[in-house]
């Protein structure tokens, strides 16, 4: 299959090995301002879900097949196992969380009386480095992530861990974080909302506590921020610390999109943004003991008040502790965007979902639409920062 116009020299990577658990995974890039979203306030907007994947082969060349396959892992492998791409989803309940204080956490889920079935889930990244000299993001994508253990659950992991100072704590959060939390005890055989978000919680205090130990034995001061999803049966939680965030594309009606109605979707921010100017996190930075400088910056240098390492700023108020967001999948959930704070600082919440909602509704792939996207923040709106976006696409059946 021929590439569209100018993706041949788009750069997209594709590498990178999880240290723990013989895990693979995915580099990515990021840096940048994020504008303020309000996350109650949805943004409608234009989408259609697409209908065929890309298939490539190990070498990541995109191969003349129609048939839409489920990736492995970060490697750019694919599994052609019909069997791995298949998800049954029904519930329609929402929950949300506060700085890893659940509001709800029953999920409300009967698979016998389905509303929507997902059949797989399509997902890739882009990225570039924009006008940086480097490229301090790093990314993940793994569609099995309970590596192998057998279990009624299907569980799949996508993270965005954007670096400042450096990529060493982003590329350290990318490696240890996912094992961390199936340590923690992530739910395996029967999804229990209130065990999943415990075990992110764990995996994120642990992940900071062994990586602040690893920047003082090496003496850097790295830190990154996070936008994590793990998809857990039929159930889609969302992690983030700093200022990357997600935002999901869900219709307005029954589920089924009119393509001639702009307004039969809507963009929700399911991630909250964590900077030092804002006032819930100036106050508990302040009650630390720290300043915010007139520029609304940490000590009048660090922009985000959470956030992996930063080792230098923990004492006065940065926290990795998350904030965790979950909803479950129906035919009214069809795909979600993560992005670093260079996305978002040129695209708003709704352009961005109408944006990629037009050209899945073209047919194209989630990969395609990632590298896309990112082309679009660099190329035509000026991104100046390290960008990285990825694509999750929900194919009901």
């Amino acid at each position: 299959m021929a590439k569209n116009e100018g993706e041949n020299d788009f750069h997209c990577k594709r590498e990178g090995d999880f240290n723990d658990a013989n895990l693979s995974a995915k580099k990515s890039k990021h840096s940048g301002d994020l504008e303020t979203e309000n996350t109650e306030t949805p943004v409608e907007f234009l989408q259609s879900i697409p209908s065929d994947g890309i298939r490539r082969n190990a070498s990541n060349v995109i191969l003349d097949n129609d048939a839409a396959i489920w990736p492995s892992i970060s490697t750019g492998t694919c599994s052609q196992n019909p069997s791995d791409r298949k998800l049954d989803v029904s519930c329609d309940t929402i929950h949300t969380s506060e700085s890893g204080t659940t509001i709800e956490d029953k999920a409300v889920c009967d698979s016998a009386s389905s509303r929507g079935q997902l059949s797989f889930i399509e997902a890739d990244a882009a990225e570039d480095k924009g006008s940086r000299t480097t490229m301090e993001d790093a990314w993940v994508i793994l569609p099995d992530a309970f590596i192998g253990v057998t279990g009624k659950l299907r569980c799949s992991f996508y993270a965005i861990f954007d670096g400042h100072g450096g990529r060493l704590a982003a590329e350290y959060a990318r490696n240890h974080l996912h094992a961390n939390v199936l340590s923690a005890g992530l739910p395996r055989e029967l999804m229990d909302l209130k065990v999943a978000k415990k075990a992110i919680l764990e995996g994120f205090q642990k992940t900071d506590e062994s990586l602040l130990k690893e920047s003082a034995t090496g003496g850097w001061h790295d830190g990154a921020t996070a936008v994590c999803v793990w998809i857990l049966g039929q159930t889609v939680l969302i992690a983030n610390i700093g200022d990357a965030k997600a935002v999901l594309a869900r219709s307005t009606g029954d589920g089924y999109l009119d393509s001639s109605d702009e307004r039969s979707l809507k963009a929700i921010v399911v991630s909250r943004e964590h900077k030092a100017i804002y006032p819930e996190e100036r106050a508990r930075i302040q009650k630390a003991g720290g300043v915010i400088g007139s520029n609304g910056r940490l000590q009048g240098r660090l922009e985000v008040s959470r956030a992996f390492g930063d080792r230098q700023f923990k004492k006065v108020g940065v926290t990795a502790v998350p904030d965790i967001h979950s909803f479950n999948i129906t035919k009214r959930e069809h795909f979600i965007i993560l992005g670093c704070d260079g996305l978002w600082g040129v695209f708003g919440s709704g352009d961005a979902v109408e944006f990629v909602g037009k050209l899945l509704k073209e047919g194209l792939s989630a990969s395609i639409v990632s590298r896309r996207l990112v082309r679009e923040a660099i190329r035509e709106r000026r991104c100046k920062d390290n960008c990285t976006a990825i694509v999750i696409v929900f194919r009901q059946k």
